[in-house]
């Protein structure tokens, strides 16, 4: 553990399963102090160094009231891992589905950036959101793509914002990875994947980029988007 990291702590989104959870365990095994949010149970029971907070973040009072409570935790980082999945193109996508999907990748971390960036350490804090390679279009994920999209917007725009702090703000952008969510029955027909890299992608490879980002080795890197894709960003495989 090194001195910095038992000075570290990350409130993390999505805790409870997939790339959240990894990055919980990551962090955890790295001497941070992590607060997990999720509308699930912990996944991490009996660690010294972890509190689990429930919480529906598609939830407009809910998510006020998860602000209100996370006022004053002094977090050194901010990683919304949370996401979901719901189908549709132009003319199949439902108008409420949309709804949901900009409240939990959009609205969401707007408001815990709000509650949570006064609170962060200048010169080392670090928030990182988790978007998607479907950013870079993909059919009948039309309303998934655009509020994934709308958080690489965020960050830069953030990024501009909290530079003079010396806070970064990155995005990860996975593709398939092998994750509950993936198979998600609202997502639609169980996914038939074949990307460049001839697997799917392990939470715990999108949990390592993301802590590199956390870290201090990563303190001139500010708006940026990295891709762990598997190879289905550089246009080999169809949208």
């Amino acid at each position: 553990m090194t001195e910095r990291n038992a000075q570290a702590h990350c409130v993390l989104t999505g805790a409870s399963s997939g790339i959240g959870l990894a990055l919980a365990e990551l962090l955890l095994a790295s001497g941070w102090q992590v607060t997990g949010v999720d509308i699930a149970p912990a996944a991490i029971k009996g660690h010294g160094q972890y509190r689990h907070l429930v919480c529906d973040l598609t939830d407009a009072a809910a998510l006020r009231g998860l602000c209100a409570l996370l006022d004053g935790c002094a977090p050194t980082a901010l990683a919304h891992c949370a996401g979901a999945v719901r189908t549709g193109g132009a003319l199949d996508t439902r108008p409420e589905d949309a709804d949901w999907l900009w409240q939990l990748h959009g609205a969401a971390p707007m408001a815990l950036v709000r509650a949570l960036a006064p609170q962060l350490p200048d010169g080392r804090g670090r928030i990182v959101l988790v978007s998607s390679r479907a950013v870079l279009g993909r059919a009948q994920r039309l309303a998934y793509a655009a509020t994934k999209s709308a958080q690489i917007g965020l960050a830069r725009s953030l990024a501009a914002e909290l530079i003079a702090r010396g806070i970064t703000v990155n995005v990860v952008a996975p593709g398939a990875v092998d994750t509950p969510m993936l198979r998600d029955p609202k997502r639609g027909a169980p996914p038939q994947v074949e990307l460049p890299l001839g697997r799917l992608i392990d939470a715990g490879e999108v949990a390592a980029a993301i802590a590199f980002f956390l870290g201090a080795q990563a303190g001139a890197i500010t708006g940026q988007t990295l891709y762990v894709c598997g190879g289905a960003s550089l246009g080999a495989m169809p949208l």
